[in-house]
């Protein structure tokens, strides 16, 4: 939540504003793009839509949209958020909303509310709101990043509110999530680390090693005991040495565990991702944005949690010691970096935004691919691979804007 100014409810870009069509309702085939599918990409393709389901003919008295010359791919999915557009998953409900139709607005048609290290009981009541937010269908699930994490590497979380991973702790968040608790971030190598990471694994809950000051072996001890996801890879813990390779080499090679990566320029060297992604590939990598409240929004003095952030040329540090703090990333230019940037095939990119996340949170079923009877989540993207349009269950977030 911003706290020197008020932030308006995020729009479209004035570009999107100013060139869109109007969005297209009842049957539709959008025909002529690059449409990126789980076996490859499809020259002048098409994508039937019917209600919510993307289908497997064009249907009855469809509106055919030419679409010729862009890329269609599926809708991305961030399983690590905490906000954007001025207001934060630890807000109101009011506040999540925004957040997370901001990110709609840039093409992340599910999403993956992120909590940030508080007191307990906040934690609890916060878990109580976003569970009613996910059972609605607003958001895929919770991620709980801290308390359970190290204070040799809390990043931007607070110190005083750090405690240890005790499973008893760690069930009061699974409780209050009701269900929808997706996952919580752990450094394993802390007392009671092991064990949770064992409950989360009963529990149906990802144990993400995170915020960790853990050597290789204790990771690799916490991988056989159920973890399943590096949260933000390379950040947050010891980096990759040759005498001790710590947690960064141990995630990279099992093929049991998938890692995230914040592609925004700040957090990671093109060279460190390029390493994930060589080692891991797209099937193991899931870019996410880690964005706080600044995200779709602009420079300026927020809050993270109980911390004060300052967001200075799209980068956000803590006010006090000047440790960065979440990113102002939206994953529209998460996918334009890497297939632009880090020259990343886009089929990769693909995977790493949509198939990856989708399979990760056990919705594959449903989400991260352009196949028929799985949702209408999808994005149009230009040839410069800027967003020109995001459906969400069939209906227009962003209407197309075509020439």
């Amino acid at each position: 939540m911003a706290t020197e100014r008020d932030c308006p409810t995020p729009e479209a870009s004035p570009e999107a504003r100013g060139t869109a069509r109007r969005a297209p309702t009842g049957p539709q085939v959008l025909t002529g793009a690059n449409v990126v599918l789980p076996t490859g990409t499809v020259k002048n393709g098409q994508v039937p839509v019917d209600g919510k389901r993307i289908a497997s003919t064009a249907p009855a008295n469809a509106e055919v949209i030419d679409v010729s010359g862009h890329w269609l791919v599926p809708g991305f999915v961030d399983i690590h958020n905490h906000g954007g557009g001025g207001a934060s998953f630890s807000g109101t409900a009011e506040d999540i909303l925004t957040a997370i139709h901001t990110h709609r607005l840039h093409g992340t048609t599910t999403l993956v509310a992120s909590t940030v290290t508080d007191e307990m009981d906040l934690l609890v009541r916060q878990a109580g709101l976003l569970s009613e937010l996910a059972e609605q269908g607003d958001i895929a699930g919770i991620h709980f990043e801290g308390p359970f994490i190290s204070p040799c590497r809390k990043g931007a979380h607070s110190e005083e509110l750090l405690r240890d991973p005790e499973p008893a702790e760690v069930r009061k968040l699974i409780d209050a999530g009701r269900g929808k608790a997706t996952m919580v971030t752990l450094a394993t190598e802390l007392p009671g680390g092991i064990d949770s990471v064992r409950l989360l694994a009963e529990h149906g809950v990802i144990a993400a090693i995170g915020h960790t000051d853990a050597t290789y072996e204790q990771t690799v001890e916490a991988i056989d005991a159920g973890a399943t996801v590096a949260t933000h890879l390379f950040n947050a813990m010891p980096t990759l040495g040759h005498r001790s390779p710590g947690p960064i080499a141990a995630l990279l090679e099992d093929e049991r565990v998938t890692v995230e990566l914040i592609n925004d320029g700040t957090h990671l060297h093109p060279a460190a991702l390029e390493l994930a992604f060589h080692h891991a590939g797209a099937s193991r990598v899931a870019f996410i944005t880690d964005a706080m409240d600044a995200a779709g929004i602009g420079d300026g003095r927020y809050m993270l949690g109980p911390l004060e952030v300052e967001v200075s040329e799209g980068v956000a540090r803590l006010v006090e010691g000047g440790s960065i703090a979440g990113s102002t990333l939206t994953l529209d230019r998460a996918f334009k970096r890497a297939v632009t940037v880090d020259r990343l095939p886009v089929e990769d990119a693909v995977a790493a935004l949509s198939a990856t996340p989708a399979r990760l949170l056990g919705l594959s079923d449903r989400i991260g691919s352009l196949e028929p009877g799985k949702d209408a989540d999808l994005v149009l993207l230009d040839q410069n691979f800027d967003l020109k349009g995001v459906m969400r269950r069939g209906e227009w977030v962003v209407a197309p804007q075509l020439p």
